[in-house]
């Protein structure tokens, strides 16, 4: 008789698939549950179900909080965040974002099993929960592929203490058939899940696990293409790693297919519900009424099931917690939005000499950004819930130096004032000190920000939703797919319509670096942005240890106060090395996959190590 443990937070939450993963009520229960007890109840045999769903992200989220205590597994790694612990690594690790799911894969296999031999689930609630786990399991096959290649596809078998230990010694697939066989089984979960667009999204559908297609076939059709092209040594002999280059194309028509069925389908939209860009473009992520470009997402459901992400990684000007800051935005992510009339984003805080440009209010230095920007992080002078962002790192003042006058920093502990009131520096920072709490990047994310004041509280938490899965992702990847076919004139107005969403001038053309382009700024904190480098095999270019990009930065604040100066009362900027991102970032040939670990292959003479290891 098979059994299951349960988890007392799934029980918690009511029984339902938008359980929480806060740190108090993941733990699990000593209650152990057979085939007779889960399948004759409905809410028992969905709470199960509810665990599943629960166990399939992976990659830096705020479900997966305890990356973000870590220095290696932090946005950091994506040049999209500073911890708030400092990382003195100058590599990436091998087995950074790992996955070798096979205990999931098991236990998916056997709540199949069960499904599919129950004879007290109905046929249509039969049919629902076998084509999740379906779902589920492709979605775990592939994070892991991502990673490692090519892997043992188990399929459907559950493996016993009774089985002879070489059946159970799988040998490694292709990397081409391990995407095979995951683009196969999204097939057959879409011909079978719910045609439920825009409506609960928090379950698995038709259109997510076509975007799951989409999404596996433009990985597969990179790597055939660009590892071919610019890492030809990345490959073992059995094709456990390697795509022949021969079917990239093959790979780019199903993205583009499955992409298509998505958009023809009309069931989803780019969220268009706020005439302001940059409010348009937060609203998006924790608007959960009508909005219709989520496809799949990680939701919450206050009181039971929230999460802490509002509380640890904004601004303590809005949380009043004083261990915020735990995930700030790197100034490298915020140069990365254009400006409405020059895509070069780089802040103009310093003239050709390298003198102060000073600005009448803080906020005026970001003045004609991409309004993603402001959607998706708040810095100095923004206006949140009526209040105006200060961060602020310090005082400038005059300082004669023999003959001449030079600009000097005054700066303090966060939240000091000076004799007369004026800020020294603010209790936002952000600061050069390397304690716990402080910022030292200089803005927040304001992405998933929780839009309440009582969600933004560490006692009480949010149920602002992850997602997943959304249609701009699906429109990304039909441009790209059709640049890469040849087809680019024909992918050009749904490249242009993510532009004109977020407020920028369409482009006369695009290539793939304005697909990279659009996705680093579209996507932050959504895991897409190291995946994206490594499939494009550009990890090793844009993090070479050397260029400016290797380098976290950091946007320091500071507000003359100095009644001798023309500039009194104004702001000026300066670009700093993160304090605590203490060295350049170097992608190696051998971060492209993952290491085996030692002990599966003990475990399984039959694999294979990957390429360097």
């Amino acid at each position: 008789m098979r059994q299951y443990k349960l988890f007392s937070w799934i029980l918690a939450c009511g029984l339902t698939l938008t359980c929480s993963c806060s740190d108090y009520l993941d733990r699990e229960s000593d209650a152990i549950f057979s085939d007779k007890d889960v399948f004759s109840d409905q809410a028992m045999t969905k709470s199960v179900m509810a665990s599943f769903y629960n166990q399939v992200d992976f990659g830096p989220n705020f479900q997966n909080f305890g990356d973000f205590s870590t220095t290696q597994g932090t946005w950091g790694e994506l040049d999209e965040a500073s911890c708030f612990q400092t990382n003195s690594s100058t590599s990436y690790s091998t087995a950074l974002w790992r996955l070798y799911p096979y205990g999931l894969i098991r236990n998916l296999n056997q709540f199949l099993a069960s499904v599919r031999a129950s004879s007290v689930l109905i046929d249509k609630d039969k049919k629902q929960y076998e084509y999740e786990t379906r779902f589920l399991r492709a979605w775990a096959y592939f994070y892991m592929a991502r990673g490692l290649g090519g892997m043992p596809i188990v399929g459907d078998k559950v493996f016993t203490v009774n089985d002879d230990l070489a059946e159970m010694q799988i040998a490694r697939s292709t990397e081409a058939g391990i995407y095979d066989y995951i683009i196969s089984e999204c097939d057959e979960c879409a011909k079978n899940l719910p045609d439920n667009g825009g409506t609960n999204q928090a379950r698995a559908s038709k259109y997510a696990a076509l975007t799951l297609k989409a999404r596996a076939a433009i990985t597969a059709a990179s790597l055939a293409k660009y590892n071919n092209l610019v890492t030809p040594d990345l490959v073992t002999t059995g094709g456990e790693v390697g795509i022949p280059a021969d079917k990239a194309d093959y790979y780019y028509d199903i993205a583009e297919k499955a992409a298509w069925e998505i958009i023809d389908s009309k069931k989803f939209e780019l969220y268009w519900k706020e005439a302001d860009k940059a409010t348009n473009f937060y609203k998006l992520f924790v608007d959960k009424s009508g909005n219709k470009e989520v496809i799949w997402a990680r939701d919450y459901l206050a009181p039971d099931a929230v999460h802490s992400w509002s509380a640890s990684s904004s601004a303590p000007q809005l949380t009043g917690n004083s261990s915020a800051n735990e995930n700030t935005p790197l100034l490298n992510l915020v140069e990365a939005y254009e400006y409405t009339d020059n895509r070069d984003g780089h802040l103009k805080i310093s003239n050709t000499s390298g003198e102060y440009i000073f600005y009448d209010n803080a906020n005026d230095v970001f003045a004609n950004k991409d309004p993603r920007l402001k959607g998706t992080i708040m810095g100095p002078g923004d206006i949140i819930d009526g209040k105006e962002m200060v961060y602020q790192t310090g005082q400038l003042k005059l300082q004669k130096k023999g003959k001449k006058y030079v600009w000097t920093t005054k700066t303090a502990a966060a939240g000091s004032t000076d004799d007369d009131g004026d800020v020294i520096t603010s209790v936002n920072g952000p600061r050069a000190s390397a304690g716990a709490w402080d910022n030292t990047s200089g803005f927040n994310f304001r992405k998933y920000l929780d839009p309440t004041e009582n969600g933004r509280k560490a006692s009480v938490g949010s149920d602002v939703w992850f997602i997943r899965m959304r249609y701009a992702e699906v429109v990304l990847i039909y441009a790209e797919a059709k640049l890469e076919l040849g087809k680019m004139s024909e992918g050009l107005p749904y490249f242009n319509s993510i532009r004109e969403r977020a407020g920028l001038n369409p482009l006369p053309s695009y290539t793939l670096l304005d697909i990279e382009q659009e996705r680093r700024v579209e996507f932050p904190l959504e895991n897409q942005r190291y995946w994206d480098l490594k499939r494009w095999r550009r990890a090793h270019i844009v993090w070479d240890g050397e260029n400016e990009n290797s380098t976290q930065w950091s946007l320091f604040t500071y507000r003359v106060k100095d009644p001798r100066s023309a500039e009194n009362g104004k702001w000026a900027f300066q670009r700093v090395q993160n304090s605590k991102m203490v060295n350049a970032r170097k992608f190696e040939m051998k971060n492209y996959y993952n290491f085996l670990d030692a002990s599966w292959l003990a475990n399984n003479p039959k694999l294979v190590k990957n390429p360097y290891q």
